[in-house]
């Protein structure tokens, strides 16, 4: 009875090997060499059987389709660009705030330069007013006799009197040191030569 078993057992595996050599083997061969072909024709089978995959209910399901993962990829390209523009507002919120406070300080900058051109046009006409006083001062001191302009200004200051002297004309000049002792007139006219170096 062993045998009978033995006998049964190698039939049955003759049979499979059978199978597999007629029907399976040359099944395979065909499928590579169909895919090989249709590949090189320059068709994506691949793409055919999802398209085809779609029609059929069952296999929809099952497999995800072109469109669906077109449209994730879309989904997933809008979520990044929205981050995108998010980041961008933010930025140009930023830039905004920069370019406002440049112009507060701007404005601010203007502000204090007409402050100071007014205080400078100021500055000039008392510069000015100064000058004409002086110049009557000076005037005042040439239209005085030498006899009564000696004493004066020997009382003043030495800045203050060389400042007059040095605007003098010459001639009332000699007629003033003329008028003065001769330690003053000297040391007036010293005075006079350090200043016109």
């Amino acid at each position: 009875m062993a045998k009978v078993i033995e006998e049964e057992n190698k039939e049955q595996s003759s049979r499979f090997q059978r199978v597999v050599f007629i029907i399976f083997i040359p099944l395979l061969f065909t499928i590579t060499f169909a895919l090989v072909i249709m590949t090189v024709a320059g068709i994506n089978v691949f793409e055919k059987a999802q398209s085809f995959s779609s029609d059929i209910p069952f296999l929809a399901n099952i497999l995800p389709s072109n469109e669906a993962r077109e449209a994730d990829e879309l989904h997933e390209r809008m979520v990044s660009l929205q981050a995108s523009i998010e980041d961008q507002e933010a930025k140009i919120a930023q830039l905004q705030n920069e370019v406002d406070k440049k112009d507060s300080d701007n404005e601010q900058l203007q502000a204090t330069i007409q402050q100071q051109k007014e205080e400078l046009e100021e500055l000039r006409q008392i510069g000015e007013e100064n000058k004409r006083a002086f110049k009557e001062v000076v005037n005042t001191f040439e239209s005085m006799s030498a006899k009564s302009a000696a004493p004066v200004l020997m009382k003043m200051d030495d800045d203050e009197a060389m400042k007059i002297l040095s605007n003098i004309k010459p001639d009332t000049l000699a007629d003033i040191l003329e008028k003065m002792p001769p330690e003053d007139a000297a040391r007036y006219t010293e005075l006079l030569s350090t200043v016109e170096r």
